[in-house]
């Protein structure tokens, strides 16, 4: 049995914590053999390799008394680079869980407990639904919607360095001035708008109009100004911090995917890039 799980991109800019999409990078889970203890066997640097790894933990919480199983991760999610490396081991481990334990979870059920564990739903929603997801907490519980696909490619520039959720968190305030939340908030509600309504003009826009986090991280990704002011020459749509960074998208119409690629080789900016592709099929288990 093999278990599938997406890459996801998270905020497009003011939906902060909310909004996330599923993008066409994946982590891989082979459950193996029935063994005496759990094994995991991947190449992910300094990760556990036994019960204390992420994804058993994860389905160790949901079922406790599961016969341990070998389990093989293969994953082309940069660790801490934005785009939910540590929800998609989480989501990995809810359905291990699932299949191993026969609980027969629905995927409502899925978010839910995800969002618990997680915190909250950008990531973890989207990589069990697929596509685009508008989700957050509320009394006690997680709501998370899937809008219309956006019909862009996602151009990541994968910055070579990490950058860890706890310190891209340390950059942002404690607090915001009352008229300066109340716009923030606005700016992020007229977004979700302009993404069921498909207008994706407005949405650009909007997506560039971020209060909640990015002029507080910026100073941590300095390639994010960069590459925005690039892409406008190129007519993207919008460019904006994925989750946490230090990965920075693009969402840009594959017309002129390439001829921004090239521009961006040409202004030196010669890390990792992956045009990627919104997964509207979520969560899979192969057999």
């Amino acid at each position: 049995m093999q278990i599938r799980v997406p890459a996801s991109s998270a905020n497009l800019g003011p939906g902060f914590d909310s909004i996330g999409v599923a993008v066409s990078l994946y982590l891989y889970l082979d459950v193996l053999e029935e063994t005496t203890t759990w094994q995991v066997d991947h190449d992910l640097g300094d990760l556990p390799h036994d019960e204390q790894n992420m994804i058993v933990k994860t389905a160790l919480s949901l079922a406790p008394n599961l016969t341990p199983h070998r389990l093989k991760v293969t994953s082309n999610i940069p660790v801490t680079h934005g785009l939910g490396s540590s929800s998609s081991a989480i989501v990995a481990g809810i359905e291990l869980a699932n299949q191993l334990a026969e609980l027969d979870l629905p995927d409502v059920e899925k978010v839910e407990i995800a969002g618990q564990l997680e915190g909250h739903p950008d990531n973890v929603a989207p990589a069990i639904y697929g596509g685009l997801v508008v989700g957050t907490n509320i009394n006690g519980h997680f709501d998370a919607l899937k809008a219309p696909a956006l019909p862009f490619d996602f151009v990541a520039y994968i910055p070579a360095y990490n950058l860890a959720t706890r310190k891209a968190r340390a950059a942002l305030p404690t607090k915001l001035p009352y008229k300066q939340a109340t716009h923030a908030s606005a700016v992020a509600n007229t977004l979700v708008a302009s993404l069921f309504a498909k207008r994706y003009e407005i949405a650009g826009e909007l997506i560039e109009g971020d209060e909640f986090h990015e002029r507080y991280r910026s100073s941590l990704v300095p390639e994010l100004e960069a590459i925005r002011l690039l892409a406008a020459e190129y007519d993207a749509v919008a460019t904006y911090l994925s989750g946490a960074g230090p990965t920075v998208m693009t969402l840009i119409r594959p017309a002129n995917t390439p001829a921004f690629i090239e521009a961006l080789r040409r202004q030196g900016l010669n890390d990792r890039i992956e045009v990627l592709h919104p997964d509207e099929d979520g969560l899979r288990v192969i057999n």
